[in-house]
């Protein structure tokens, strides 16, 4: 059985084996901490019964007005958990947070590349809302995936855009 929980800071010192996935983005440890900090609400753990850390999910709230939202930052599953089910739940849990938050839709950001994860994400709901060019280091491309939420009445922030961006076009709030 897997228990989700609140994120806490010694779980950076557990959760070597979720992120040796090479799509699975690192960052360093203030980054992490910051999120923790900044939106524990939005940073969930799943844990095994054997007290593995077996996937977790970073999100935040950003943006104003309309573009008010929640954001994927991190989602990653151990090889080991996959087919459980465990990113449909931490990334359910993400968006009803965001719906206590009054939120207009989640998005995230996924390589172009990475055929798995926009298949996953569209299951749950989401679709792509545009691409951004180079948004990788510079090298890779970017879906922005999109899922509305329930105050997106007319669904206006999944109508996806016509033409690719670059990544000094996104909003960042």
């Amino acid at each position: 059985m897997t228990t989700l929980r609140a994120f806490t800071t010694d779980d950076l010192f557990m959760f070597n084996g979720v992120n040796l996935d090479a799509l699975t983005e690192t960052y360093n440890m203030g980054f992490y901490m910051g999120y923790i900090a900044r939106w524990p609400e939005m940073c969930l753990v799943a844990e095994a019964a054997s007290g593995d850390v077996a996937g977790y999910v970073l999100g935040k709230a950003e943006g104003s007005g309309e573009l008010w939202h929640g954001h994927v930052t991190a989602l990653t599953v151990s090889p080991t958990f996959r087919r459980q089910r465990l990113a449909e739940r931490l990334m359910n849990f993400l968006e009803e947070v965001t719906e206590i938050k009054e939120g207009y839709f989640v998005d995230l950001f996924v390589r172009v590349s990475n055929a798995v994860a926009i298949s996953m994400y569209e299951k749950f709901g989401y679709s792509v809302y545009r691409r951004v060019l180079q948004y990788y280091a510079g090298e890779e491309d970017a879906f922005d995936m999109r899922k509305a939420m329930s105050r997106d009445v007319g669904k206006k922030s999944v109508i996806p855009l016509t033409r690719p961006v670059r990544p000094d076009e996104i909003e960042f709030n």
